[in-house]
């Protein structure tokens, strides 16, 4: 591959089949195939675009501004020669998209890497210099007389969408610009602008005054107003294969509920800023925020189910199949998953320590434990328990109720249900309070 070719075309041999593999790694690469898969009138037609380039149906590809040319041989053996067009950029836009370009070292040094900056396309997009195609942008001619996209044109596209992943040039070449031609114009610019931005010699000014002009903060805009409901990720159900190691199902559901955690998290601010004025004087820095506990994989993997296992979607389909995932994933069963999810949702990582894991009570922990258990009912009500560990068991009553403790000395109602001890209720300071949880006539017992 001749990267530094300064003439107008450039040919890249065969590729190798694509077995198993997907057809565009890199944001970019995926965008033009949005554009060929969103655009095409025909969904088999690029299907079968698709398994003819997986399969190396695709010679030599050749690009020049405008034009993408290929040879492409069908399942019948027969040879089709297929062009895909893209309208070039005017001169015009070029300045535009340059003058971006130099505005910052890392757009160039990006592109030198064979990267393509999302943020200079966005601010090429914005001034009218569209890099990427759109829907129907993507044009197709083929001797097999199809006048839409057909196999042959398609197979090309998904062939170019590997060219785009190992260099973005191709691109560039295809809206009219050798890289050569590029990387010289974008030299010359940046000089001009290094040589306009030197910068002139000042006097300053006093430093009282600098620091008292630094210290006033600009009134903050208006508050935003909360969405009625979070905001719903975008379907990721489409023909085109997910990258190696991504299950759109489950991206899906991290999606959903990352936007249900931004909601949560903006309707908090809202409240706690509500009435508030803005300080004009800048405030003194806070004090550093605690780091966060790390969840083990094992928790994480319950953490995820509980925002999964919402709603009758769970049962079967696509999110069944991810909680199997999450559950066999964690060492767990899904039995042991649900019963984890339940006490994840009344205490989180502390509620699920005190369900997955018994522990020694000994020392002072255990005095305390004995005196709040003593004191918690009259003598003449108290029930029997027998205790093994950190937990103490109803013994009679026929009801089969648990009182376990936590860490943090408070009390978490167990129950059994078909043979398994479940949390029951909220975590308690006052073991009695936590016991009538666990009471199947109680009320929380029926919440």
């Amino acid at each position: 591959m001749n990267r530094h070719d300064s003439t107008e075309e450039r040919t890249f041999a065969a590729l190798p089949p694509a077995h198993g593999k997907g057809f565009a790694q890199t944001w970019w690469g995926r965008a033009w195939l949005a554009a060929l898969e969103d655009g095409a009138l025909d969904g088999e037609q690029v299907r079968t675009g698709r398994r003819l380039a997986r399969a190396g149906a695709v010679g030599a590809v050749s690009v020049r501004p405008g034009r993408v040319t290929a040879v492409v041989q069908d399942h019948d053996r027969t040879s089709h020669r297929a062009d895909v067009l893209l309208d070039r950029l005017s001169d015009a836009q070029w300045d535009r998209f340059l003058d971006l370009a130099v505005e910052r070292a890392g757009h160039v040094a990006a592109l030198l890497d064979r990267e393509m900056p999302p943020h200079l396309v966005e601010d090429a997009e914005a001034a009218g210099v569209d890099l990427l195609p759109g829907l129907g942008d993507l044009e197709a001619e083929c001797d097999c007389g199809a006048w839409d996209q057909c196999g042959h044109t398609a197979a090309v596209c998904y062939q170019v969408a590997r060219l785009l992943d190992q260099d973005p040039f191709v691109l560039l070449l295809l809206r009219g610009r050798a890289e050569q031609a590029l990387l010289d114009a974008l030299q010359t610019r940046g000089t001009a602008a290094r040589a306009e931005s030197e910068p002139t010699r000042s006097e300053g000014v006093d430093a009282a005054q600098a620091y008292a002009a630094g210290s006033i903060l600009p009134p903050l805009p208006a508050v935003p107003e909360l969405p009625e409901e979070p905001g719903v990720p975008p379907s990721l159900d489409t023909d085109a294969p997910p990258p190696s190691g991504v299950e759109p199902a489950a991206l899906e559901i991290l999606a959903a509920r990352t936007a249900v955690a931004a909601h949560l998290l903006l309707a908090e601010a809202l409240r706690e800023g509500a009435g508030r004025r803005a300080p004009q004087a800048a405030p003194p820095p806070p004090p550093p925020a605690p780091a966060p506990t790390a969840l083990t994989l094992g928790q994480d993997a319950v953490r995820l189910a509980a925002g999964v296992l919402e709603g009758p979607q769970a049962v079967d389909g696509p999110t069944a199949d991810v909680v199997g995932r999450l559950a066999a994933g964690s060492g767990r069963s899904r039995e042991q998953l649900a019963a984890a999810v339940r006490a994840w949702r009344l205490g989180g990582a502390a509620a699920l320590s005190v369900l997955e894991e018994e522990w020694t009570v000994a020392g002072e922990a255990l005095a305390r434990a004995r005196a709040a258990l003593d004191s918690a009912w009259e003598e003449d009500e108290r029930p029997v328990l027998r205790a093994r560990g950190n937990r103490w068991t109803v013994v009679g009553e026929g009801a089969a109720c648990q009182l376990r403790l936590g860490q943090d000395g408070r009390w978490w109602p167990y129950r059994k249900e078909r043979g398994r001890w479940t949390a029951a209720g909220d975590a308690a300071h006052d073991p009695a309070t936590a016991l009538a949880a666990a009471r199947p006539d109680s009320e929380e017992a029926l919440s």
